[in-house]
């Protein structure tokens, strides 16, 4: 649990909770911004046009990173009726993981040029939080990949769903991917790291150009 790790390294945690806060801001509000630009004011008008972390936060998610060490912001309201385009739900639903990438690819050219020069990334405080802000950006742009409701992945498959099944889909999404979580905590394998860790892999090296995660 993040309880116990916190307590026995607390600096190293605070940092990865505060790069969580900064990527699920950073990913909720484009949800909001993507979505208003498609002509959907519903977002801005519960006031999630924002960058201030308290208005993305969800109170359950943020108690499951303590608990269960992963959890989930405030899903942003959506109201496809406005959207110009049939596509404009997928633009809405991939702009979070578009900006935790971007935010990592950002944030790691210090990283690369340094990596490139062979310094070690333990060498410094600052890079050691840049790389915890980068690599957390790249956990939740690749969780939510993952095509199972509520996550931004879902929204793909969905597209090609009738109404009913799209209903059903989302229904049932949730507790399929409670499941999941069940089961790797039950297993020596993870079903959830198996799926993404190639992904993950893949981000990391477009990031700051090396394959391997450090925290």
């Amino acid at each position: 649990m993040l309880i116990a790790q916190l307590i026995q390294n607390p600096l190293n945690i605070l940092a990865i909770l505060a790069a969580l806060v900064i990527g699920i801001t950073i990913h909720e509000f484009s949800h909001a911004y993507v979505a208003y630009r498609c002509g959907d004011p519903t977002g801005k008008i519960e006031g999630r046009l924002t960058l201030n972390p308290l208005a993305h936060l969800d109170p359950l998610g943020t108690l499951f990173l303590f608990i269960a060490g992963f959890g989930w912001g405030k899903p942003v309201p959506v109201n496809p009726r406005y959207f110009r385009s049939r596509t404009d739900d997928i633009k809405v639903a991939f702009a979070g993981i578009i900006a935790n990438l971007s935010l990592a690819i950002i944030l790691g050219l210090p990283l690369r040029y340094a990596l490139m020069h062979g310094q070690v990334i333990d060498s410094s405080s600052f890079l050691q939080f840049l790389n915890i802000i980068v690599e957390v950006n790249i956990l939740l742009a690749a969780f939510n990949l993952i095509p199972i409701p509520p996550l931004d992945g879902s929204h793909l498959i969905e597209h090609f769903l009738s109404e009913e099944a799209r209903n059903t889909f989302q229904s049932l999404g949730l507790y399929l991917l409670l499941a999941i979580v069940l089961m790797d905590r039950l297993m020596d394998t993870s079903i959830i790291f198996t799926v993404m860790e190639p992904i993950m892999r893949l981000f990391m090296f477009i990031a700051k150009g090396t394959y391997f995660f450090q925290f």
